[in-house]
């Protein structure tokens, strides 16, 4: 009997770690585990084994078992370019690698020459920016006040709260970024939440960054 009511509270506590951790692999496995500990109760907790409750156990065992050989075949499937890699181990590690190919998917590549804008004060900008290399300078009312320079951010906030750009953003030589339509962007996090909690994650550690003073030049929040 003790072995019965040990197989119920490993089934809650299972359960409890499945909903705990972040990644969807460690989930489903977790809950797997769940699955195989609530058979043994249900088959042995009365004097007939509880056949229904059982049944729909191995029917959420069969569902995720084939979910998780999806997201490995996902995941082998993984391939980054030498820029796209360097961004995964510094500014996304935080993200599994086949949910960062998935953002990727939705962002462009793109390149700016020096004098280009690529956000106006108080304009509306449809998309945030990451700035892979290059250097860009921060306008307000017409007077430079901030830099910003590899791993910055452009539009975050306005992406957060919907507002307009805060400040004029100049391209003050050639530089290279990544660009992400702010509506596609937010259906993608919408529908992962857990890439929407690794993006927050993203967006705070730039802030910080901005807020954190620089040798050469301040930062400051472009949006």
């Amino acid at each position: 009997m003790d072995k019965v009511y040990f197989a119920t509270h490993l089934a809650s506590v299972l359960t409890l770690l499945a909903y705990l951790v972040k990644d969807i692999l460690w989930l489903r496995a977790l809950t797997i585990l769940a699955c195989i500990a609530g058979i043994i109760f249900n088959y042995f907790v009365a004097s007939t084994p509880l056949w229904a409750v059982i049944n729909w156990n191995l029917i959420f065992i069969a569902i995720n078992v084939v979910q998780i050989a999806v997201i490995l075949r996902e995941r082998r499937g993984v391939n980054f370019t030498e820029e796209e890699r360097e961004l995964y181990q510094t500014l996304f590690k935080n993200f599994a690698p086949f949910e960062f190919m998935k953002l990727l998917r939705v962002g462009e590549w793109k390149d700016a020459t020096k004098g280009q804008l690529l956000a106006v004060e108080k304009q509306r900008l449809d998309n945030i920016l990451l700035i892979y290399n290059g250097l860009l300078a921060v306008e307000a009312a017409g007077q430079q006040i901030a830099q910003l320079t590899d791993g910055n951010l452009i539009g975050e906030m306005s992406f957060v709260n919907e507002g307009v750009a805060s400040a004029t953003v100049r391209v003050i030589r050639p530089t290279r970024y990544l660009s992400w339509p702010k509506a596609e962007l937010r259906h993608l996090l919408k529908r992962n939440p857990n890439m929407r909690y690794s993006m927050e994650q993203v967006f705070t550690g730039d802030l910080i960054r901005k807020l954190t003073p620089r040798r050469h030049a301040d930062t400051w929040q472009s949006d």
